[in-house]
């Protein structure tokens, strides 16, 4: 089967990672699923991101999480992506990174509250801080029990992975995600930037609390909801 645009659409996305700053170094990646072929792209590990090329990309069965194609190794968080995939059916592309604002907090063991409408556009209520795994999780299958924390943390609080694109990893670092991965960089870039907002907010005003659910309501499903009138159609 030809993967081509998907490989193409990856690499791109990967770059992107890079060039909006979301990640140094060769930190961070992009995947993308591809649900009809049964298949996702990701990004091959420790490579260069001014280096890659869509030849470059491996291809991944969403099945058995094995490597289908491609000359290089996959990124080494792929089982936490393909874990995601098969967790959330209704995501499409995947982004990891570790930009500073948001990796603090996950350093801190601390879900980012909604302050302000600029949260409430994207993420419906606290972008939620997971569990740390347990040593038995680390030294076991890390990557892939990375993946189950994060389904555990949505499905133990009743959380809409469609509704809050992103999460924060305890003790790591960002995941989020979109309908596919450009998507899922742009939420990326959204939760740095509400990171990097909240950390201000609570140096101003550490007693500050979420704002009102109507609110939330408000900037949420004016863009997201059935009757969203945000933009063109």
């Amino acid at each position: 089967m030809d993967y081509d645009a998907l490989k193409e659409r990856v690499c791109a996305a990967n770059k992107e990672i890079n060039r909006v700053q979301l990640a140094i170094l060769t930190w961070g990646n992009a995947s993308e699923v591809d649900r009809e072929a049964g298949v996702f792209a990701i990004k091959p590990s420790g490579v260069d991101y001014d280096e890659m090329t869509p030849d470059d990309i491996p291809i991944i069965s969403l099945e058995t999480g094995e490597k289908l194609e491609g000359a290089m190794n996959p990124s080494s968080d792929t089982a936490t992506h393909w874990h995601l995939y098969k967790a959330f059916p209704d995501i499409g592309g995947i982004v990891h990174t570790h930009s500073p604002y948001a990796t603090a907090w996950a350093q801190a063991h601390r879900g980012i509250p909604c302050l302000g409408t600029t949260h409430a556009d994207t993420f419906y209520g606290a972008v939620p801080c997971t569990r740390p795994l347990t040593q038995a999780e680390i030294e076991g299958e890390y990557e892939l029990n990375t993946g189950k924390v994060i389904e555990e943390h949505f499905v133990n609080n009743g959380l809409k992975a469609v509704e809050l694109p992103g999460v924060l990893v305890s003790s790591h670092a960002p995941f989020t995600w979109g309908a596919d991965a450009l998507k899922a960089v742009v939420n990326g870039r959204v939760l740095e930037e509400v990171a990097k907002m909240a950390a201000t907010t609570f140096a101003l005003n550490p007693n500050l609390g979420s704002v009102d659910q109507f609110l939330l309501d408000k900037h949420y499903l004016r863009k997201h909801g059935a009757n969203a009138y945000y933009g063109q159609k």
